[in-house]
C-alpha cells in the first residue's frame, strides 16, 4: 500500500485578482503562503512520509511544495520540477479577467473552455519561448491547450516517474495547478469525459489517495 498525495497551489495574485493563468509564472499570495504551510500542518499531523515530491516548473506550486516540506520537517526530499505538471496553458485568454471574458464570449463559451475535456481556448499569436522550456528541450511550447491536450502531455510523467515509486510502497507528493491536477483526478478515477466538468480542486487542500500495488484506489480522503 503507498499514498499518493495531490496539493493545488495555494492561492496566487491571479486567483485573487480573478484572471486567467497558465504558464504565466505568478506569485503567492500571502493568503496562498498560509494555505501552504496549512496543508503542510495538515500532512505533518498525519504522520506521512514521503520519498519524493513533484511539482511543476512555475513559482506557484515550487513555493508552495517547499513550504509543505519544511512543515512536514522533509524539506530534504527530492523535488523534480517538469513542464508535464505546468497548469493548462490558457492561449489568448491568460492575463484576461474571467468575469470580463463571460462579457465578451458569452457565459456557455466561457464555461466550455474552463471545465470542459475538449474545448481549446483562443490560441496566442506564437509561443513565448521561455528559458527555461527550451533548457529542456521542449522545441515547440503550447499556444494553447485543451484539458484534454493537458492530460496527454502529463500521462507519461505519471507511467515513468510516479506509478513506480508507488507500486514500489513509496507515499508522492504531487503539488501542482487545479487543471493538472483535474487530469491527473480524471485518470485516477476513470471520470467520464462529460463528468470532469464537475470536478473542483481547491487551493491549499491536499487530498490523499491510499493505493494498493496494483494502483487501485482503496480510500480517498480530503483533508
Amino acid at each position: 500500500m503507498a499514498k499518493l498525495v495531490l496539493i493545488r497551489h495555494g492561492e496566487s495574485t491571479a486567483n485573487r485578482d480573478n484572471v486567467y493563468t497558465g504558464w504565466s509564472d505568478v506569485p503567492l499570495t500571502e493568503s496562498g503562503i498560509q494555505q501552504a504551510h496549512e496543508a503542510g500542518k495538515l500532512l505533518a499531523k498525519a504522520g506521512i512520509d514521503f520519498t519524493a515530491v513533484h511539482t511543476s516548473m512555475l513559482q506557484r506550486a515550487i513555493v508552495t511544495a517547499n513550504i509543505v516540506v519544511d512543515e512536514l520537517g522533509q524539506s530534504w526530499l527530492p523535488i523534480t520540477k517538469t513542464w508535464r505538471l505546468n497548469e493548462r496553458h490558457y492561449g489568448a485568454l491568460r492575463g484576461q479577467n474571467k468575469d470580463a471574458t463571460r462579457q465578451i464570449y458569452g457565459k456557455h463559451q466561457v464555461a466550455l473552455w474552463r471545465r470542459s475535456f475538449d474545448a481549446v481556448p483562443p490560441l496566442l499569436n506564437q509561443a513565448d519561448h521561455d528559458r527555461r522550456y527550451r533548457m529542456y528541450g521542449i522545441l515547440h511550447e503550447p499556444l494553447g491547450e485543451s484539458l484534454h491536450m493537458a492530460y496527454d502531455r502529463l500521462l507519461p510523467y505519471w507511467v515513468d516517474q510516479i506509478a513506480p515509486r508507488l507500486i514500489q510502497g513509496e507515499n508522492q507528493l504531487v503539488v501542482a495547478h487545479g487543471s493538472s491536477l483535474r487530469a491527473l483526478i480524471k485518470y485516477l478515477e476513470q471520470i467520464s469525459d462529460q463528468g470532469i466538468d464537475g470536478v473542483e480542486v481547491e487551493n491549499g487542500e491536499p487530498i490523499v489517495y491510499e493505493m494498493d500495488h496494483r494502483l487501485n484506489i482503496v480510500q480517498k480522503t480530503k483533508m
